[in-house]
């Protein structure tokens, strides 16, 4: 499998750098991570949960970082299993390019699974992992944005709501309340 995505943080590179490389951010960031803990010099011990069609397993694995050119890239090499599921392995070259006030943040993966997930087909495991890349995505700019622009989404999603409603103050209500639910669904 092979995965490349850009993503344009709405922050400075070094900031954007320095929340790559820590790891209670990257937890908080990584859709059902359990844990990531040091493990030698640029090395971390990742426990996470993860669902790929319907295989769901905890996956235990270690990630290593290399080519490491602060602030502007390095590579991470990572070894997962996830029992009887399966397991998955790979690299992921990770780049940061200044543009002004913001940085565009590029990754190019390649992943092999096996095991179980293997067998459930390419569709999905494909499917399931730019979920995954979306979710981190989503969560790693709303951490470093300090919350700024979902928080933005939420207030301009009430406003389109109350004047969709037309004046009808229980109706508005209930719309707004939708709109923060779908607003939590996309964190």
């Amino acid at each position: 499998m092979e995965m490349t995505q850009t993503q344009r943080l709405p922050v400075p590179r070094d900031v954007a750098w320095g929340a790559l490389n820590d790891t209670d951010v990257l937890k908080q960031c990584i859709p059902g991570c359990e844990s990531i803990e040091p493990d030698g010099e640029n090395a971390y011990l990742l426990a996470m949960t993860a669902a790929v069609g319907p295989v769901k397993a905890r996956f235990k694995g270690r990630m290593v970082l290399s080519d490491i050119q602060a602030p502007e890239s390095y590579t991470i090499q990572f070894d997962g299993q996830g029992g009887a599921a399966g397991f998955g392995k790979g690299t992921a070259r990770v780049s940061l390019v200044d543009q002004g006030d913001e940085t565009d943040l590029t990754y190019v993966v390649h992943a092999q699974v096996g095991g179980k997930i293997a067998q459930i087909g390419s569709r999905l495991v494909d499917g399931a992992a730019r979920k995954l890349a979306e979710a981190f995505f989503t969560r790693f700019t709303e951490t470093v944005s300090g919350g700024k622009e979902a928080e933005g989404q939420a207030v301009n999603e009430e406003a389109d709501a109350a004047r969709a409603d037309g004046g009808d103050e229980q109706q508005g209500s209930e719309k707004r309340k939708r709109s923060w639910t779908a607003w939590i669904s996309k964190s």
